[in-house]
Order: C-alpha cells, then sequence, then structure tokens
C-alpha cells in the first residue's frame, strides 16, 4: 500500500471548537497539547507540548538543538519571545576560512549556534505557564520513549534525509545514524521509531527548567563533542545564553495588524511586501495581474531584507523606514507590466515547524521551532537525541555584509511566527514555515484572508507560488495553468514542480471576539492536524 499515492483530490473543512484548539504539522504532536489543555494546562502549556512533541514526532523539520520564536497573546497584550542563539565565541570568520571555506558550509560542525529551543520552554513557562514543565513535557518523553509510527509525509523526509545524509564524511556523524537510522536505514512510514536518549534528554530538561542544557552535564556532553570533533561550541556559551523578550513589529493592511518578530528574523519582510502591494489596485481573484503584482512586491521586499536584515543593531538602516508607507510607495514604483529583476541571489530550502494554539480565556500562542535545513547540521550528540541545528550557515564571511560573522552574534533567521488583530482585539496565530518560503507563505495567507476572505482552510488550501531569485517563480502543479501561460507573457519564468513540498506548511486559528469560538485550518501538504474540544 502506497501511503503517498493520493490519485483522487480531498477537501478539509474549517474545525470550530469552544474550549481550545492547537494546530501544527502532526496530529499526534497537536492531540499531545491538546490533552495538556484538557489537564487544566493554557495556551501556553498546550503550545509547549506541542513543540517539545514535535522535535520527537517531526525529527525532520526540528528537534531539541534548534531555535524558536514566539508570539504570545495574554490578556490583551502581545508578547514577542525570540530564542534564536548566537554563534560560539570560538567562531569567528577567519577560523572558518582557516578550514578551508571561502563561505559557511551548511552541514558539519561550523554553522552551529547555540541552541535556544529549550530555554524558549522554560521561559514560555515561568512567564505564562500554568502546569510545571515536567508535566507539560511528559508526552514528548512517552512518544521518545516507547515510540510511534511514522506519519506518511514525515516518513518520506525521512527517507529524502538519510540518502542525503549518507553522502557525508566524517566520524561527528556516525551519531546522527546511530540516532535516527538505527536499522541501517531510515525508519519507513507506518513503523515504529523511538529514541531512549531523546527521552532522557526532554526528562534532565523538564527537571531542570533547562538549566542542565545550559550549564549542567548535558551542556558539558556537548562541550565534550564539539572539543573531540574540533568545534567550536562551548558551554560557556550554553550558559551565558538568555531568551529574549521583544516588542512585536506590525504594519496595517486594510485595516487590520499583522504582527511579527523584530529583526535579525525575516518576518519584516512579509510586512514589507504587504505595504508595497497595499499601494496597488485593489486586488482581483485570480487574475494574471493581481499575481504579478503580488510577485514583484515580494521580489523587492526580499531583496531589501537580504540586502539589510541581521542583529538590529547592526543594520544599516532603521526597521521604522523600511517599514514606512513612503519607503512602500517608492518601492511600488518599481512594479511595471513585466517583470523584473532584482539583485540575484540564491534562497536555500528549511525544515521547521509551525504551531498555533489558544484557550477558553483568550490565550493564544503562535510558535515555530526549526534546525533550518531538515535534520539540521547533521551532527547528534552521542546518547541524548540531540540534533544540532545548522543556522549559522546563513552567515556571510564577506565583512562588507551586514549579516558578517562575528562571535556573539544572531544570524539572519528565516523562522517567523505569525499574528493578526483588529481595532486591538486578537484574531489569532498563524505561521507557514518553510526557510525562505516562510514569508511569502505569510504574505499569500494574510491577503487570501483579509482581501477575499478566504476561511482558514481556504486561505491555506490555495495553490501557492514562490519567487526563487532573478524572474524564476515556482508555482505549485495544482496553480491553474491560465495563470500560469499569462505570468509568463508577463516575463515571468514559471516552473509548475509536481508537488508541493518546498511551498511551506501552515496552520492558522482565528477567533470570534463575540463569541470566543475558534476556528482553525491546517496543512494539507503534510500530516497536519487541528486538534479541538
Amino acid at each position: 500500500m502506497d501511503y503517498l499515492n493520493h490519485p483522487f483530490p480531498s477537501k478539509r473543512q474549517t474545525v470550530f471548537a469552544k474550549k481550545g484548539m492547537v494546530a501544527t504539522s502532526q496530529p499526534l504532536a497537536a492531540q499531545a497539547g491538546l490533552g495538556i489543555l484538557q489537564k487544566g494546562g493554557n495556551a501556553i502549556d498546550a503550545a509547549i507540548a506541542t513543540a517539545a512533541a514535535l522535535t520527537v514526532l517531526e525529527p525532520t523539520s526540528n528537534g531539541i538543538g534548534g531555535d524558536a520564536f514566539a508570539l504570545v497573546w495574554v490578556k490583551g497584550e502581545l508578547h514577542g519571545l525570540n530564542a534564536s542563539g548566537p554563534s560560539p565565541e570560538l567562531l569567528t570568520a577567519e577560523a572558518v576560512k582557516a578550514l578551508g571555506y571561502d563561505k559557511m558550509p551548511k552541514m558539519g560542525l561550523e554553522p552551529i549556534t547555540v541552541p535556544g529551543a529549550p530555554a524558549a520552554w522554560a521561559e514560555l513557562s515561568r512567564k505564562f505557564g500554568r502546569l510545571s514543565l515536567e508535566e507539560v513535557l511528559q508526552p514528548a518523553i512517552s512518544y521518545a520513549e516507547e515510540g510511534y509510527p511514522l506519519s506518511p509525509i514525515l516518513g518520506k523526509y525521512w527517507e529524502k534525509a538519510y540518502n542525503a545524509y549518507k553522502r557525508l564524511e566524517g566520524k561527528e556523524f556516525e551519531h546522527w545514524f546511530e540516532t535516527f537510522a538505527p536499522s541501517g536505514r531510515a525508519p519507513q512510514i507506518g513503523e515504529i521509531w523511538s529514541s531512549k536518549g531523546h527521552a532522557d534528554t526532554l526528562r534532565t530538561i523538564a527537571k531542570t527548567n533547562a538549566r542542565d542544557f545550559y550549564e549542567g552535564e548535558l551542556a558539558q556532553s556537548i562541550e565534550d563533542f564539539m572539543v573531540e570533533h574540533g568545534g567550536f561550541l562551548r558551554k560557556s556559551d550554553l550558559a551565558s545564553y538568555k531568551p529574549e523578550w521583544v516588542k512585536p513589529i506590525s504594519t496595517n493592511y486594510r485595516g487590520y495588524d499583522v504582527w511579527e518578530i523584530p529583526p535579525n528574523g525575516q518576518g519584516m519582510v512579509a510586512l514589507m511586501a504587504l505595504n508595497i502591494i497595499e499601494q496597488q489596485d485593489i486586488p482581483k481573484w485570480q487574475t494574471a495581474d493581481t499575481y504579478h503584482q503580488q510577485i514583484e512586491a515580494m521580489k523587492l521586499a526580499f531583496t531589501d531584507g537580504q540586502a539589510f536584515i541581521t542583529e538590529m543593531g547592526e543594520m544599516p538602516i532603521s526597521v521604522e523606514h523600511l517599514l514606512s508607507k513612503e519607503y512602500a510607495s517608492q518601492r511600488a514604483k518599481e512594479i511595471g507590466e513585466k517583470a523584473i529583476e532584482p539583485i540575484p541571489y540564491e534562497l536555500p530550502k528549511g525544515g521547521t515547524v509551525y504551531l498555533a494554539t489558544a484557550d477558553d480565556e483568550g490565550n493564544m500562542v503562535s510558535y515555530i521551532q526549526s534546525n533550518y535545513m531538515g535534520f539540521g547540521s547533521g551532527i547528534v550528540i552521542p546518547g541524548t537525541g540531540i540534533s544540532m541545528q545548522n543556522r549559522g550557515a546563513d552567515f556571510s564571511l564577506d565583512e562588507s555584509h551586514p549579516n558578517f560573522l562575528k562571535p556573539g552574534k544572531r544570524t539572519y533567521h528565516t523562522i517567523i511566527p505569525g499574528f493578526l488583530t483588529r481595532d486591538g482585539e486578537a484574531v489569532g496565530p498563524f505561521g507557514v514555515m518553510g526557510g525562505y518560503m516562510q514569508p511569502q507563505g505569510h504574505f499569500q495567507v494574510v491577503t487570501n484572508t483579509i482581501d477575499y476572505l478566504l476561511n482558514p482552510q481556504a486561505a491555506l488550501d490555495v495553490p501557492r507560488w514562490q519567487w526563487v531569485g532573478g524572474r524564476k517563480i515556482h508555482v505549485e502543479p495544482e496553480f491553474p495553468n491560465y495563470l500560469v501561460q499569462a505570468l509568463q507573457r508577463k516575463g515571468h519564468e514559471i516552473e509548475v514542480l509536481p508537488d508541493g513540498g518546498s511551498f511551506g506548511r501552515g496552520q492558522i486559528i482565528w477567533r470570534n471576539p463575540q463569541t470566543g469560538v475558534l476556528a482553525g485550518g491546517t496543512e494539507s501538504r503534510t500530516d497536519g492536524m487541528v486538534a479541538a474540544w
């Protein structure tokens, strides 16, 4: 039986509930969060439980050794958490170049930065949680210890990652195979996989509120491995790390406030694109002119984002100026009848999980977590289940670039949670994971929702496009052919891809401010599920 064969189209409906809701890319993880809500936890507890469970239930996209960001709505106020980690103190551009690289490598020890995810769980629990971290992480611990059967899309990408990682050379990669390919191959769809080391690590994080990961035996295990294999991360880097509460940034788009995490995240790319497209005529449904204008707006926003986004203090131009309507108006004037070609650059692919939660008290969380490229760097700390991220791959080794590698610096970050409000009231959390697809996914979900009044599920189901550089545009196989032809006549180089795997995976929860009723949509491009009660 082929679990990836779907010869006939299927249709999902929007899910409605009153007491609570969790939407994410893996059914068991969504149910883990729902179980915490049913035990008396709030939306924040549910988000932490779901995030921890996803490190077990979808390790192809995230892990304990990754980063996280969150937007948290509590008592009428939106809070932002930046839990991305900086580069190690020993990691300098000179040190990387001395190893023979002229740009940051994607795999191995060099692109590893300080993981922020465990600290994010502990900080969210401390500030807003109702249950203990031990209780909240228990579902993830149980799945790691007892095992679970692989879901279809998870199995597909696990196999793909295994085939890619087989090409890696060096003893430092051996523990990835011990952990994630214990039978000498990738586990198959429906096959049980477990990781006792992963369970033990989660249990230790739960008992110590993550401090052991940064200061104790787990931190020491990470340092010992790095020293043995010539890596840069040290226990002192971990011990000095703390996630940062930040003020979210926003723009008003046709009466709605769209919120993102400020740089070093790329969320402002979505806001810049919305500002630019708002300067154009009111969009018409499924027309080539509308898609052309949207694509051109995204090109301009992304070109500027790539040029300027890094740590806030090192950006050569202010966030306020980039998000101003005056700036958007200037950029919008560059959109003509034909496709333009901005400064070209290559867009790498990414691996990320996104989740949204809500409870009956009005609390809501938009949360995203990632190891960056799939499983990450290919480095797993022996016996722990900790797969280390490769977030440092985005640093530049050109000292004239704003994102130039420096010790203790956070790189340009692709993962972004989104949130929507109107007139000071929460509409709800939304997100679309997937590397550099993320702001493009945010942009398309927001315009689908606000401009065309699509329900949460329909807003996610609309066939997507993705700018990949120059005049090159990828579209999904379901993207209408008449639009493909019309966009080609406007100078766009359109490629129809065979599946939707590279177009992001989204989740949405909207809340009716009068009734409190929750409406959720989940991603048809993955194993997504909305769990509710």
